[in-house]
């Protein structure tokens, strides 16, 4: 028997288990309770890690891999809708050569040098998947896991931009994919409205817009400025009149002479230097567009070659999103605390002076482990580059050395929970992460379990948050 390799395998084993574990949680947050709670970044990393691994090791993926499935989980609350077409996720990719390799990969795969596509804004919202039939609105549903989603139909029928009814021919049964969002100009003005009337704020106008859109009431939708664009089909039942496009371009002409609102954004463009100014161009006017953005989506425009190119199980091979780089700003590090987490988790976290980035004040963010904090190199006191990633999740990227003036102090990871004084503990041989093993007992525990009960993608009890779980298990 080969005791080293099993032991290999062993550890392999549990880091896979903990990344998976951590990524479902993170999915849970953004897709079921609108709160994201790891940038895109570090989704990005350990995403790719899980790959890796099930690449060497098939035997570990189970039901439960991130890899296979798309988006997160039916909200119990809400009826259930199985998409007629798989709703698929994109390939991200973080740098222009990246977006290069996938560019040669196409060429390669088509034997044509300049392909012919579309860049579209990627429009940060919530995905909505629009079923018409004889041009009528009968159904609309969330992405869900991609095959199943949730019926929100009662909700989009209150938002004025999604027509009830498309004008001209139309095919016998079309689903018409899009993204609901909130505009950014009223985004402001509602979290102010919130805070007057003691309501919880959201942290950015995407969770505003998934929020609003899952409401049980849809009065209370309606309440909401929601708007609707559209940006691809999914089944198609062209019927006797109707004659299908045969381009991505043909069917965004098409969608608009229906009356569905389509990008005013997107070029179709075949020269790669014009599509890396194009995506400049999108990035220099982000911030000034009526809906947030986090990348630009570019698309093989020839629907006959994305046919031939197929996709993966969760996406296809004809398209790519770009994402943008984070905007980064300088903030003083004032401390590093740690709070404990549902699973006994213990998490460092930067205390800043409050700065402005990407559209909102920040004060916190997250440094995930003593491992971190080291890797990155920053000290308590520290001037330090921050940003947004993904323009969502608050993170510290390095410290500015040079601005040291030696009051900076180093980090030290408690070796007691700061809430119940149990000792810290690795839950598993070359875990990163402490955890405290008073389950049963730990007040921060038991109040971060009960406000996950009380979330959405659980019981989805009504005024049980995080204020009310801590008022009832930390008086």
């Amino acid at each position: 028997m080969d005791f080293m390799a099993d032991s290999t395998f062993e550890m392999t084993r549990d880091r896979y288990n903990d990344l998976v574990e951590r990524i479902n949680e993170a999915r849970a947050a953004y897709y079921d309770r609108d709160s994201p709670t790891l940038a895109d970044a570090d989704y990005d990393r350990m995403y790719r890690e899980v790959e890796e691994i099930e690449e060497r090791y098939p035997q570990l993926r189970g039901a439960d891999s991130p890899t296979m499935s798309v988006g997160g989980s039916v909200d119990t609350g809400f009826t259930e809708v199985r998409h007629l077409a798989q709703m698929m996720s994109l390939d991200d990719v973080f740098s222009l050569e990246e977006l290069a390799g996938w560019e040669n990969r196409m060429a390669e795969a088509t034997g044509i040098a300049d392909l012919e596509m579309t860049t579209e804004v990627k429009v940060d919202g919530l995905s909505i998947n629009l079923l018409y039939d004889s041009g009528r609105l009968v159904r609309a549903a969330t992405r869900g896991d991609g095959y199943v989603g949730e019926d929100v139909t009662a909700n989009a029928r209150t938002i004025a931009s999604i027509p009830q009814a498309l004008t001209g021919t139309v095919p016998a049964r079309i689903e018409v994919r899009g993204e609901v969002y909130f505009p950014v100009a009223d985004f402001a003005a509602f979290n102010e409205a919130r805070v007057e009337a003691g309501e919880k704020t959201f942290v950015n106008a995407r969770n505003a817009a998934a929020g609003s859109l899952r409401q049980k009431d849809p009065v209370e939708t309606a309440k909401r400025p929601l708007a609707m664009v559209a940006h691809g089909i999914g089944f198609v039942e062209a019927g006797d009149e109707f004659t299908e496009p045969t381009t991505q371009m043909g069917w965004y002409e098409q969608l608009r002479e229906w009356g569905l609102p389509v990008s005013p954004y997107t070029r179709l463009l075949s020269d790669r230097k014009a599509i890396e100014e194009r995506i400049g161009e999108i990035g220099a006017d982000r911030h000034g567009l009526v809906h947030e953005i986090d990348g630009v989506v570019v698309k093989i425009n020839d629907l006959a070659l994305q046919r031939s190119l197929g996709s993966t199980s969760r996406t296809p091979r004809w398209a790519a999103a770009y994402k943008f780089p984070p905007e980064e700003v300088h903030t003083r590090l004032l401390d590093i605390r740690v709070q404990v987490g549902r699973t006994g988790r213990v998490t460092p976290y930067g205390v800043m002076d409050t700065v402005l980035v990407a559209g909102s004040n920040v004060s916190r963010a997250t440094l995930h482990n003593a491992q971190e904090v080291a890797r990155k190199g920053v000290l308590i006191g520290d001037l330090v580059v921050l940003r947004k990633a993904g323009d969502v999740i608050p993170e510290i990227v390095a410290p500015v050395e040079d601005a040291r003036n030696g009051s900076e102090r180093p980090f030290v990871m408690p070796e007691q929970c700061p809430s119940c004084g149990t000792a810290l503990v690795q839950e598993k041989e070359g875990d990163v992460d402490l955890r405290c093993p008073n389950k049963g007992a730990c007040p921060a525990q038991i109040t971060e379990r009960l406000a996950h009960v009380g979330a959405r993608s659980a019981l989805d009890v009504e005024g049980l948050g995080d204020e009310s779980a801590l008022a009832m298990t930390q008086p």
